[in-house]
């Protein structure tokens, strides 16, 4: 009589293991799942903060500038090594006026809607998909967008006048 009852009773505690274990599972899953969306926030925030930064002080033409935002090397063309899926192709880098309108020609040295009227650089990752990883709840979520806007500086040009612009290296 006793054998039966421990019989009962094992297959009572693998039923409540499966119960907590599902329980336990969903929630470890969930907080890895938080911990990397929380990391892929913070690194599209340093993204676009950076890259506005190299934007501010590289040269306008220089393709190096949305290599190194995502943090590749200089020479380094595809995805970001941080951030899976992140391309250069989703970032916009728009250069703009003093009342926040794009510059229709940012290369253009001498146009009255060139260099000149450049006075702030924007960088902007919008529409970045972010895939789940838990295991029975896949699924792909936009995040929003991020964005940054800070003041040009040098934009890879010496600034005294009467010299010729000479182009710095970032």
């Amino acid at each position: 009589m006793k054998a039966m009852n421990r019989r009962r009773m094992g297959g009572v505690y693998v039923v409540e293991f499966a119960i907590i274990g599902l329980l336990l599972f969903t929630l470890l899953f969930g907080v890895v799942e938080m911990g990397r969306l929380h990391f892929t926030v913070n690194a599209l925030d340093e993204v676009v903060r950076r890259g506005a930064r190299l934007a501010a002080v590289c040269d306008i033409q220089d393709p190096v500038i949305l290599r190194r935002a995502i943090f590749n090397a200089a020479n380094e063309a595809g995805a970001s090594r941080l951030i899976g899926r992140l391309q250069t192709a989703n970032l916009t880098l728009v250069y703009l006026d003093e009342n926040g309108a794009t510059v229709t020609n940012p290369g253009d040295l001498v146009g009255a809607g060139g260099f000149s009227a450049i006075r702030y650089v924007q960088l902007r990752v919008e529409s970045f998909p972010h895939e789940l990883l838990i295991p029975g709840f896949g699924g792909v979520f936009t995040l929003p967008a991020f964005r940054s806007t800070i003041p040009r500086e040098s934009l890879g040009r010496h600034a005294e006048e009467g010299v010729v612009p000479e182009i710095t290296p970032c």
